[in-house]
């Protein structure tokens, strides 16, 4: 997409409704700031305000997206309408980058960790609460794969133009209420999971194991009781930590923390 055409489209569309840039962000739940880098060709719109864009400068997406006007009943030739489908496909590629077209040496840690996760859930086969301890490593194998290679390292835009709590991909759901997710603080809050996810597979069956080893006598319930206080506290605890304190913090220098 030529980002300079479709911000010059925007900006003559906006005057003629007779909106402010303001007046535009504020119906779209966005700055007019965000609204600003459209029209200079520094930026353009989430996938998720290109239908209400649309109907707001009274256009259709298509044109949006081919960053011009139409006649009315215009018929689109075969090569016209493939380029369209194109750039809706790819559009919102332009920003989206997942953790595994990275170079990174997260790979090779959630593999270690993987494989020593195993071999601590291997020691305490014989455990009662054995299942409920494989529970919790499988998950922090779950969410260890994803973070260390399906997240994205960017967030769409609208994280940084609203308060978003909620951070979903696809099936994907994090929720963390007070904390807004933004493309601030979500390098840390990636790397803080990465961390998480990895040592907890290393740490947390070790360390029943070395506890059944040194004595310690708890019943079956305080074994799981205790195992889901260290799995949630170490969890959320150093991610709300994390992104609280890089929520506000200036974008230049956060873009390589995940790498």
């Amino acid at each position: 997409m030529d980002k300079e055409k479709f911000g010059a489209l925007i900006s003559t569309l906006r005057k003629e409704k007779g909106y402010t840039q303001k007046e535009l962000a504020q119906q779209l739940y966005v700055s007019d700031k965000a609204v600003s880098k459209w029209e200079t060709g520094n930026s353009i719109p989430d996938t998720s305000l290109l239908i209400p864009l649309a109907e707001l400068l009274g256009v259709s997406v298509t044109e949006l997206l081919m960053c011009e006007r139409m006649e009315k009943n215009a018929i689109l030739e075969t090569d016209t309408v493939e380029d369209i489908v194109k750039t809706a496909i790819h559009y919102g590629e332009e920003k989206t980058e997942r953790a595994y077209q990275v170079k990174s040496r997260w790979f090779i840690f959630y593999g270690i960790s993987l494989l020593l996760g195993a071999a601590g859930l291997f020691l305490n086969r014989r455990e009662p609460f054995f299942e409920s301890l494989a529970v919790l490593i499988v998950l922090c194998a779950i969410f260890g794969a994803y973070f260390c290679f399906f997240v994205k390292t960017k967030l769409p835009g609208f994280y940084d133009e609203q308060k978003v709590t909620v951070f979903y991909d696809g099936p994907f759901r994090m929720n963390m209420m007070g904390l807004k997710f933004n493309n601030r603080n979500w390098p840390h809050i990636i790397k803080v999971m990465r961390y998480w996810c990895c040592l907890s597979m290393i740490l947390l069956p070790a360390g029943v194991f070395l506890a059944k080893s040194a004595g310690l006598t708890l019943s079956n319930a305080a074994w799981k009781w205790t195992m889901l206080a260290v799995f949630f506290s170490t969890l959320f605890i150093p991610v709300y930590i994390a992104g609280r304190k890089y929520e506000n913090e200036s974008e230049h220098g956060a873009g390589k923390e995940n790498h």
